[in-house]
Order: C-alpha cells, then structure tokens, then sequence
C-alpha cells in the first residue's frame, strides 16, 4: 500500500500547504490498488449483467417459468391477479437467493478488502433484506398494469403501458425519501452552526430558500463521501453524507452544494425521467416485438403461448435488459452532461476553483479512484465525468477572472 501512502502524503501537503492554494492540483497518477479494485469492478459488473439475463433465460427454457405459474394459479384459486402477484414475488425470491452470494463477494468482501466499507455483517444483511422486501411489494404494486394492457390491447399495449407507468415512476420518486431511503439509512437535519449558515446564504444567492438540506449516515455503510439530490416537489431535498462533512473542509462542502443545488433548481431530476421515459417506451415496444417472436420460436420449451401471460415475465425481462444495455451509454452520455453543467453552477456560484478541484481530488483518493477510467468503465458505469476531467474543468474554469459572462449568472447573484 505503500504507493497509496505516497499519494495520501502528496493530497495532504497540497491542501494543507496556504502558498500554494490557488495553484491549480495536478491530476494524480492511479495506483497499483486504484487501478485494480476498478478491473475488480468492472469484472464484477459483467458478472452482474450475464446473471441478469442467464437466470431468466434458464427459468423460461427449462420450463420452470410455466411450471411456477401453475403453482401460483392452484394457489390463488386462478384468478389472474392473485396469480400474477404470487408468481412475480417467487421470481423476485428467486433472483435474489441465485444472487445474493455475488452481492455478497462485492458488496461486503471486495469493499471491505479495499477498505471501502464500513458495513458490518448485520447492516448487508439488514439491507438485503429490506431490499428484497421493497422489491416484492413494488413488483406486486406495479406489475399487473403492463400485463393488464397487453390482455386489453395487444397491438399498443407498449404505448399506454408507458403512458401509464410514467405517474407512477414520478409517485415513486416523490415518495422514495419518505418510506424507502429511511429503511436503509438515517437522515437528519444538518445541524445548526456556521455551515449551515453558510450553505443558507449560498443557495439563497441562487434564489433557494428554506432548502431541505440533511445529512446522512454514510458512514454506517461506506468511507466514501459525496452528496444527492433526492425527491419532487415537497420531497426534494439535499442530502450530504456524513463523511463528507468530516473529510471536505467548508469550503469544499459549499462547492458540493453548490453542484446539488443546479439539481436542485434547474429541473435536472424532470430530465432524468424524461430520458427514462423515453427508455421505457423503447423498451416496451422491443419488447413486443422481439418477445413474441421468441414466443413463435420456443413456445414449446417455454410452457406458453401469450405474452400476457404471468410465465412470460422473465422474457419480459430479458429483452428489456437488453434494451436497457444497448441504451446505457446514451443515458450516461446525458447524464455527464449533465453531471457537468452542475459542476460548472458550482464554480460560478462559489467562484472557488481550489476548493473544487481539492474536492474533487479527495473524491479520487478515498474511492480508489483512477481519474482516466478505461473503455468499459467509461462506456457503461460512468454517469459522472471522470475525476481527472474534473480536476481539469475545476483547475480552469474561471470566467469572472477573466472578465467573461457566467452561463448561470441569471440564476446567481454576484459573490458578496
């Protein structure tokens, strides 16, 4: 570990040293550690996406599929709703048992080998549970409105299934940090002092009052740091880590809050569900098309015939993982993009490059981080722009130095 040492000695001399604070931070050299927990991670990532689509694809062709259907209609007596529930919550089931132990090797071994983990035995177990819990009623809650319009329209059932899922992806969002994200972790009120004062007067600057702003324990499950936007409407709130609040210094905690808070105002979270959206349509309607003629070639093994029926939820899946594949790195196009202008609102409203790029560069060294990530990583895990891009973009963008308008200077009254 002795390179990670080197660098953590590097990281605190750079931060720590007042002569040199409006230098510009060099982008760091990852190390050894660094650049393999990443090809660990994209490892596990591929093992993640061959097990979301090999586990449906041996339900459906061993005629599983067929065989837990008529199960759960003997069960419900064979009414369609009963039996549609039961059978996706055994699904559900299923698919978390096959791949708890995958979970297991690199949510809690593999983080904690690389000492990115805090999270005791109980707490992963206590998530995994709740998780599973989530997932069933959500799956039961939502699932009959898709099959309902397939049985009811056939030839459109992908148009209004979007039309319909649209509200309910919103509802679940606005009440996601009421009833969900309470099960997982603690939030409470940042609390009273000069820092909260601080980040008041600065999203106040960007025409913010009373913002929700609360911490979380992060470090219940993670010794990484960061901060989100969570929520609609009357639930939109920030929520900063704890660990954030120990390792960035205030300055660069109003940076982060500066970041969140272009979420925050400028409808960021609608254009993710846009773009969500979008996919959903897409996917369904693939799904129409490339299902049934899975069902026309293999109705045989499959055990059935429609595409309404409850059995035929895993190829459901399936062709929906797929889409979701193939669309993966538009979305994370967009949401760097996106990802980069609240950086951008960041800079202007604190017009504190230092802090930034020091932010940033503590980002990179407590997560292991590899500022370059390669090709995988970059195409298909990476919805941020890259730390070294951002050390990069945090180093050198200063238009109010320069004389230069501000992009968001509408929406930030000047720095006082």
């Amino acid at each position: 570990m002795t390179s990670r040492l080197t660098q953590l000695l590097f990281l605190a001399l750079t931060i720590a040293a007042p002569a040199f604070a409006d230098e510009p931070l060099a982008v760091p050299q990852p190390t050894p550690e660094a650049l393999a927990y990443h090809h660990g991670e994209d490892l596990f990532w591929l093992a993640d996406q061959a097990l979301g689509l090999i586990l449906p694809a041996i339900i459906l062709f061993t005629g599983w599929s067929a065989g837990i259907r008529a199960w759960a209609g003997r069960v419900t007596g064979g009414r369609w709703y009963p039996t549609l529930a039961l059978y996706a919550a055994i699904f559900v089931v299923i698919s978390a048992i096959v791949e708890l132990p995958l979970s297991y090797e690199r949510d809690f071994v593999f983080a904690h080998a690389y000492d990115q983990s805090n999270q005791t035995m109980g707490k992963f177990l206590h998530d995994q549970g709740f998780g599973l819990i989530v997932q069933v009623i959500i799956m039961a809650l939502v699932i009959w409105i898709p099959f309902l319009l397939i049985r009811r329209s056939p030839k459109r059932w992908w148009l209004w299934s979007t039309i319909a899922l649209t509200p309910v992806m919103i509802v679940g969002i606005v009440l996601a940090p009421i009833f969900i994200s309470p099960l997982f972790n603690t939030f409470t009120p940042l609390p009273d002092g000069d820092l909260k004062t601080r980040i008041e007067a600065e999203v106040a600057r960007a025409g913010l009052d009373h913002p929700n702003i609360l911490k979380m324990d992060r470090s219940t499950d993670s010794k990484t740091f960061g901060a989100y936007v969570t929520g609609l409407g009357g639930t939109a709130r920030i929520v900063i880590y704890d660990t954030a609040l120990t390792a960035l210094d205030d300055q660069e905690i109003l940076f982060v809050v500066g970041h969140e808070t272009k979420h925050y105002l400028l409808d960021d979270v609608w254009k993710l569900v846009g773009l969500d959206v979008v996919l959903m349509l897409i996917g369904f309607f693939a799904v129409d098309r490339l299902a049934r003629a899975a069902i026309r070639r293999w109705s045989g093994p499959f055990g059935f015939t429609e595409l309404s029926d409850p059995a035929a939820l895993p190829l459901l899946l399936i062709v929906f993982g797929l889409v979701s594949l193939v669309a993966t790195p538009v979305l994370n196009a967009a949401s760097r993009h996106i990802e980069h202008e609240a950086d951008r609102f960041g800079l202007e409203i604190t017009q504190d490059n230092h802090a930034a790029a020091s932010a940033f560069l503590k980002r990179n060294n407590e997560a292991m981080g590899v500022p370059y990530p390669g090709w995988l990583e970059r195409t298909f895990r990476l919805d941020h722009p890259s730390l070294g891009d951002r050390i990069t973009f945090a180093n050198e963008y200063h238009p109010w130095a320069d004389g230069k308008p501000l992009v968001y200077g509408d929406r930030i009254k000047a720095v006082q």
